[in-house]
């Protein structure tokens, strides 16, 4: 209760604080070489989270400014977005002139920087996605959404489970920010996505390494954020309604959406779900008890006064996730245990009903968020405040199909502040500290890893100048992670008991201690208006995580039985990023490589010579895994072009490419190569599209594309951890339009799209599924990938 009344307080504290003098900020938004007005254009103040659009002169205001400095967005159908700095002292006049350009780009990016910035002024090596690039293309959930981005990979359990992979680096190397607070979830485990709705996604920045200072331990490989759609102008609400349909599994989704903006007081609302019956594939068929359920709802309340902003977000999410195990019989059909504890074929089972099947996951998570921005004389004060509490619940007991057996609830509470000082001889400086308590405990019968608490705290100091053309931008954070578990001992039923002569030791106490040292420094040159070239050094630290140190026991879904090393160190990683980015009328390019240096690099190393090969389970014998560590070098990189010839004005040629190379040092070539990492991957897409069509359709478009995946040979091939992974391509097409109705040009909005046109059976080097069981009537390992889909995507904007 004390916490809560401390959000409380926090939350409605800037209502009190005194009343500034209040500006504006207006002017007129037209095309610079014919100046015609662009009515409807957005203009947005990206560190307020307000904006407003244009009349039909071109004309827009923005008031209530306190004095200061702000960046200025402003967005529009066919033009290249403007970026502008401006600084306030009294009511001041912006004109805006922009160019016609039929590549769309993001020019802004709060993640890893200090306030919002512009993308090509930060060395950090960075990318943003909006929502409407996510819904072009099929997706079964928010991860697998993001494969378009090269660099950008999946560790993927069936349709429901994506774990996200930044050149070659997953788990909890990757920070996950949900409107700038740090997801905590029990990432650690293969089989644990991650909890945020699909559909309440706006935007997505990705940035590549350890380039940012913000956010502390974990993000070596690099962060992910995931902001919610922007609110309104001020004055209008808005009302959507999403609904989809995916034909390989069935999937039906929706999602209701409510916003407003009234009087410097701005709400929302969300309810979303899924449904999804078992996925198929040519080789496999209907793929049994790989379906899954999902709901999730969330409520947003927020002011915006010349003082700044305070929002108040909660959300929820849940879903039920059934368990694929590929166990076969000699026929090749896949089987389970009836709750008669008998294995009999799936075949006496309806694949076409929805159903919840054992064993099967059940994820709720609870987040609630109070994000402020509070300005003041001398600088900008930014905090958020943010309370998880996440349980997971494992069901593997056919006989017993309500009682869960591995049973986690994670409390978690996070705190980032930081003051951006104003412009001070040209520099731009901030100090901050930030990081969370989080507290574990086992409620099940089965016990993977100890309870445990944790507590991280950490201070930065981060500045930028510019210098002509020459934006400079670095700085240092300390960190220190403290972890503590308790030891646990069993009985011969395995039930917790006092220590004493017929005890088991489950679990030995942990108290550790993990300091680390990050920083960043690095230059981006503005060649000319559509060139730009970066390079950034950086280090960064990740503490091991609670099943790294300490776990104990089979974890259900990943075929195998996990024993932590309390002896591990933190992991370093020492990162050299160049890029070179172009944006022409007509051509975008950027080409990015790298090379990584990771000490001490964690991974889970097979056990042999214990039993055979194997550590022994009540139910079954499965192989034994023990973290370990190496040292490590990835080296790779992005290339990225977007082709849009003259004067085929409506045509598009993009073309994508990464790899990355991941080499343990000093071992024998069994042990050459780190594990799961992602094969080669091309992406290529020929895209049409047409501003209007007719008198009723607009933003229409046409596309065709592939995905040809590279054979990773490359592997981890000791113990018989890893198998190599053949190439295969993939053919993707899609349609889409606007459609007028009701006197909205947008009224409606439809989608839609395949993935896998040819229906080719294949295995994605980073599926789970690829090591199940061998089908024993054809010889073929593990489960195959979802074949043919189909999906189509209907809004409604009322």
């Amino acid at each position: 209760m004390k916490k809560i009344k401390f959000l409380i307080i926090i939350t409605v504290f800037p209502v009190g604080v005194k009343l500034w003098a209040q500006h504006s900020i207006s002017g007129y938004v037209k095309d610079q070489s014919t100046g015609k007005a662009l009515f409807g254009a957005s203009v947005y103040i990206e560190d307020l989270k307000t904006g407003t659009v244009t009349d039909e002169t071109g004309f827009y205001r923005l008031g209530n400014i306190k004095a200061g400095t702000y960046l200025i967005s402003v967005n529009f159908l066919g033009y290249k977005p403007a970026v502008k700095n401006v600084h306030v002292v009294r009511d001041t006049v912006v004109n805006f002139s922009l160019t016609p350009s039929a590549i769309e780009m993001n020019e802004v990016i709060i993640t890893g920087v200090s306030r919002s910035t512009r993308l090509e002024a930060s060395p950090v090596v960075a990318q943003t996605i909006r929502a409407k690039d996510l819904t072009l293309n099929p997706s079964f959930n928010l991860i697998d959404a993001l494969k378009i981005i090269p660099g950008v990979d999946q560790i993927t359990t069936g349709p429901a489970i994506s774990k996200p992979v930044i050149r070659g680096l997953g788990y909890n190397r990757i920070i996950t920010l949900n409107n700038g607070i740090r997801q905590e979830g029990q990432q650690w485990g293969d089989e644990h996505g991650i909890e945020i709705d699909q559909y309440a996604v706006g935007r997505v920045e990705i940035i590549k390494g350890p380039g940012s200072l913000m956010y502390g331990s974990d993000g070596i490989a690099g962060v992910l954020n995931f902001l919610p759609p922007k609110l309104p102008p001020a004055g209008k609400v808005e009302n959507r309604l999403l609904s989809e349909y995916q034909t390989n599994n069935r999937l039906i989704g929706y999602s209701l959406y409510h916003a407003a903006n009234k009087d410097a007081f701005q709400w929302s609302g969300r309810l979303s779900g899924k449904l999804a019956g078992d996925y198929r594939n040519p080789y496999d068929g209907s793929v049994f008890n790989s379906g899954f359920k999902e709901w999730d709802g969330k409520i947003f309340a927020g002011i915006t006064k010349a003082w700044g902003y305070a929002h108040l977000t909660l959300s929820s999410f849940n879903q039920n996730i059934n368990i694929v195990e590929g166990e076969r019989d000699s026929l090749g059909r896949f089987t389970y245990i009836n709750t008669r504890g008998q294995e009999v074929p799936a075949t006496d089972v309806d694949d076409k009903v929805y159903r919840t099947g054992v064993p099967y996951q059940k994820i709720n998570h609870w987040n609630i968020a109070s994000n402020n921005h509070i300005i003041l004389d001398r600088g900008v004060l930014h905090f958020d405040l943010g309370f998880q509490n996440n349980r997971r619940k494992e069901f593997g007991d056919p006989e017993h199909p309500d009682k869960e057996g591995l049973y986690l609830v994670l409390n978690t509470f996070n705190y980032n502040v930081k003051f951006n000082f104003n412009k001070t001889h040209g520099w731009e400086t901030a100090v901050g500290l930030g990081g969370m308590y989080q507290a574990n405990t086992n409620k099940g019968i089965e016990f993977l890893i100890p309870d445990y608490h944790l507590l991280d705290t950490g201070i930065f100091v981060f500045g930028q100048k510019k210098f002509g053309h020459l934006n400079l931008a670095g700085g240092i954070r300390v960190d220190n992670r403290h972890i503590r578990s308790r030891a646990l001992y069993l009985d011969n039923h395995g039930n917790p008991v006092p220590p004493g002569n017929n005890a088991v030791l489950k679990f030995r106490s942990l108290d550790k201690n993990f300091p680390g040292l990050s920083g960043s420094i690095g230059i981006s040159w503005q060649i000319d208006g559509q060139s730009t070239f970066k390079f950034n050094l950086s280090q960064g630290f990740r503490a091991p995580n609670i099943a790294e140190l300490a776990s104990n026991g089979v974890h259900e879904g990943t075929f195998r039985y996990e024993i932590g090393n309390p002896d591990l160190k933190p992991e370093t990683s020492r990162q050299i990023d160049v890029a070179y980015m172009l944006h022409s009328r007509h051509v975008s390019l950027s080409v990015t490589p790298f090379v990584n240096f990771i000490r001490n690099y964690i991974y889970a190393q097979k056990l042999t010579g214990i039993h055979g090969d194997s550590i022994p389970d009540p139910q079954e014998p499965v192989p034994g895994f023990k973290f370990t560590r190496g040292n490590a070098r990835l080296a790779g990189g992005e290339v990225f072009l977007d082709v849009h010839p003259h004067p085929w004005d409506w045509l598009h040629i993009e073309n994508g490419f990464a790899y990355v190379e991941a080499v343990q040092l000093h071992q024998p070539d069994s042990m050459k190569y780190l594990p799961r990492i992602p094969a080669p991957k091309y992406r290529g897409e020929i895209r049409a599209e047409f501003k209007q069509w007719g008198k009723s359709l607009s933003r229409v478009y046409v596309k065709f594309g592939l995905e040809h995946y590279f054979a990773q040979n490359k592997i981890f091939s000791a113990y018989g951890t890893e198998t190599p992974t053949p190439a295969y391509t993939l053919l993707n097409a899609g349609v889409g339009a606007r459609i007028k109705a009701f006197g909205r040009k947008d009224f409606l909005r439809l989608y839609v799209s395949a993935e896998n046109l040819t229906d080719a059976a294949y295995q994605n080097h980073l599926s789970r599924l690829k090591y199940a069981p061998v089908n024993p009537a054809t010889g073929r390992r593990g489960v195959f990938n979802p074949g043919r889909n189909i999906s189509i995507k209907l809004s409604v904007h009322f």
